[in-house]
């Protein structure tokens, strides 16, 4: 059944210039977005002016300290006045807007999903191994009422994926994935090879706090197999 669901768009950002600059250039043309809502995370730049004046439609949420995405999330989150919510990450690159646009029309066509996830089909083969295209995508369509549930609980750092699959599993939730042709920049690109190796490392030690290994490989194995169409 296809409905008119508007959706939001939330972009938490830390450090990342002309990279979220680049991202908004895009999401800033879907229509199919009737709101957008910037997290700074407590960046050492300061961004935010140049992101009012270029685009002052956006809504901009300053947080004075590093909360690490999920923190930036739920901030974002409590400004969201749409019925779905696109989380995006602010260091994408080749943006597709007719994807987007896709997507959320894939979504909008079939109410009984409740998630859909913009699967990385360029990402590389060690990702693609332990499906961390598709459970560890920033990028996904999901109901706001069931990311309120979510960070009911806590989550924090680089917990947010894996909460969001594991709620949805746990709570049998139809979730469907959307091939995403966006790439993400490595956090070795970013911050160097030591500190971006550290970086990836707490990314991991994080996800295996929160679900732990056993609850992972269900995830690997059985957790949104299916693509959406639309």
């Amino acid at each position: 059944m296809k409905t008119t669901r508007n959706v939001a768009c939330l972009i938490p950002f830390y450090n990342e210039g002309n990279r979220l600059f680049d991202v908004l250039n895009v999401v800033t043309q879907v229509r199919s977005i009737t709101q957008i809502i910037c997290i700074d995370d407590g960046s050492d730049e300061d961004c935010c002016p140049e992101i009012e004046a270029r685009w002052p439609h956006i809504d901009v949420i300053r947080l004075t300290e590093n909360h690490g995405k999920a923190g930036a999330i739920k901030a974002g989150l409590a400004a969201v006045s749409e019925e779905l919510v696109l989380l995006m990450d602010a260091d994408l690159q080749a943006i597709s807007p007719a994807e987007l646009e896709q997507a959320i029309r894939a979504i909008r066509n079939h109410d009984e999903v409740d998630m859909v996830i913009l699967r990385r089909v360029h990402a590389d083969w060690f990702v693609k191994f332990n499906r961390g295209d598709i459970l560890l995508s920033g990028e996904r369509i999901i109901r706001k009422r069931d990311l309120d549930a979510i960070f009911q609980q806590p989550v924090e750092g680089f917990q947010l994926e894996v909460a969001i699959n594991e709620y949805m599993q746990q709570h049998h939730k139809v979730v469907r994935w959307f091939p995403w042709s966006a790439t993400n920049t490595y956090k070795m690109d970013k911050s160097g090879p030591v500190k971006g190796f550290l970086k990836d490392a707490q990314m991991y030690a994080d996800i295996v706090t929160y679900v732990g290994p056993v609850a992972y490989a269900r995830q690997m194995v059985s957790f949104a197999r299916k693509p959406l169409r639309n």
